[in-house]
């Protein structure tokens, strides 16, 4: 494990012991996140945290700051931990496994909307945190019974993140209304109503989507067909 990882791990999972010398901390982990946390949902995500613009925030300087987080990699890794949340399911046991995964994955899009730089900040390979891990938990516990292996069940998991990514990112990169983005689609629009005659398939798809909730209607319909073919699985294990 190299140096940063492991500064990674003993952030999110401790211990943390006090700076032996220098001034009595003022500062905790966990006000670090939050200001970081701050700072990417009112900007430009993560390309608008610094650990500069972090520590004027909290009104310290940037050596103070470095007493408690080495560097920016590390700061992002406890950003995460403080934009996943706790708790996704916490009715999980009154519910079916259907319901849960499927309350999970909703619950999983609105932290991503709340927090699009979080897109950024979850790929590749990384060291994840308690917060994190107990999500996954939570996914995998619902599959209990269900007659799924561990491995199929841990593929379920990343096909549902999977979804709930590609929808997410997709409403991102088409932005709120009068961007250039959102301008696009309605050129697209505009285009279909003089060329509908060549695309006429295209043409009745668009003009039977609802513009205002064109990103639920693809979360819904993905997930209902990712949840409908487990359970197909799960019916099969059964008989």
């Amino acid at each position: 494990m190299g140096s940063e990882q492991s500064e990674v791990v003993r952030l999110l999972w401790g211990p943390h012991p006090k700076p032996a010398r220098g001034p009595r901390p003022t500062l905790s982990l966990d006000g670090i996140a939050r200001a970081g946390i701050e700072i990417a949902d009112g900007g430009e995500g993560l390309a608008s945290v610094s650990m500069q613009r972090v520590a004027g925030l909290l009104d310290v300087t940037k050596m103070a700051l470095y007493r408690y987080v080495p560097g920016k990699a590390e700061l992002v890794a406890l950003m995460v931990e403080g934009a996943i949340g706790e708790d996704p399911l916490p009715d999980r046991p009154t519910l079916g496994w259907r319901d849960q995964l499927d309350g999970w994955a909703r619950q999983l899009a609105a932290v991503f909307h709340r927090h699009p730089w979080l897109l950024d900040a979850t790929v590749g390979p990384r060291i994840r945190g308690p917060r994190e891990l107990a999500w996954m938990e939570q996914a995998l516990v619902a599959l209990d019974g269900t007659g799924l292996t561990g491995a199929e069940r841990m593929d379920a998991v990343v096909l549902l993140t999977g979804h709930v990514r590609e929808v997410v990112q997709q409403a991102r990169a088409a932005g709120p209304a009068g961007t250039p983005e959102a301008q696009l689609i309605v050129t697209l629009v505009e285009l279909m109503r003089e060329h509908g005659e060549r695309y006429p398939t295209l043409t009745a798809a668009l003009a039977s989507a609802t513009p205002h909730n064109g990103d639920d209607q693809a979360l819904d319909f993905g997930l209902h067909r990712i949840l409908d073919g487990l359970g197909l699985l799960i019916a099969h294990r059964s008989n």
